[in-house]
C-alpha cells in the first residue's frame, strides 16, 4: 500500500478562533476566503464601542444628574422640616421672641449646610398666643440656592417649603 501524497495539503497555522487548531492539515481554498471574511468583519467593527458609548453616554448621565439633583432635594426637605420643628420648639416655650426663633432655625440650618432661608413665625411674636393655642414657624428656600449641581435641570425654580405647628406651653 502506497502513502497518500501530502503536497496539496497545508498545514495552517491558528490565526483566529475559528481556525483549525494549529499544525492540522486541512484544504486551502475554504479555509482562506473564510479567513479573509473575518478580516473585513474586523476592520468593519472598529469604533464601534465608540459610537455606541456616544449614543448611551448622554442617557447615563442624564440619569446620574438626576438622581444627584433628586438626593439632594430629599437631604435638604429632611434639614428643613427638622430647622422648622427646632424653631417651633423653641416658639412655644414662655419668653419667646421672633428673633429668637429664627435665630435658632439659622443655627440649625448652617449646621446642614443651608443658608438664606427664610423664616416665618404665627403669630407674631410667638409669645402673643395664649395656653393651648397653635404656634407655627415656616422655613422657606428656593432650590436654586441649594442645587449642587451649577443649573439644575429639573427642579429649577422650585420653592422648598417646610411648615410646623405646636401648642403653645405657657403657665396660667
Amino acid at each position: 500500500m502506497s502513502r497518500p501524497r501530502l503536497y496539496s495539503l497545508r498545514i495552517v497555522p491558528s490565526l483566529w478562533p475559528c481556525s483549525w487548531p494549529a499544525g492540522r492539515a486541512i484544504g486551502p481554498a475554504p479555509h482562506r476566503k473564510l479567513e479573509k471574511l473575518c478580516r473585513l468583519c474586523r476592520r468593519n467593527r472598529r469604533g464601534a464601542a465608540v459610537v455606541e458609548f456616544a449614543v448611551v453616554a448622554p442617557l447615563l448621565f442624564l440619569l446620574l444628574f438626576g438622581m444627584i439633583e433628586f438626593g439632594r432635594m430629599v437631604m435638604v426637605q429632611q434639614v428643613l422640616t427638622n430647622a422648622s420643628r427646632e424653631g417651633a420648639r423653641r416658639a412655644v416655650l414662655d419668653g419667646a421672641t421672633t428673633a429668637s426663633v429664627t435665630a435658632a432655625v439659622q443655627e440649625y440650618l448652617s449646621g446642614g449646610g443651608i443658608g438664606g432661608a427664610t423664616v416665618t413665625v404665627d403669630p407674631d411674636p410667638p409669645g402673643s398666643a395664649g395656653y393651648g393655642e397653635p404656634v407655627s414657624v415656616t422655613v422657606e428656600i428656593g432650590f436654586d440656592e441649594v442645587s449642587w449641581l451649577p443649573a439644575p435641570m429639573y427642579l429649577s425654580g422650585r420653592q422648598m417649603t417646610a411648615t410646623t405647628v405646636m401648642r403653645r406651653e405657657t403657665v396660667q
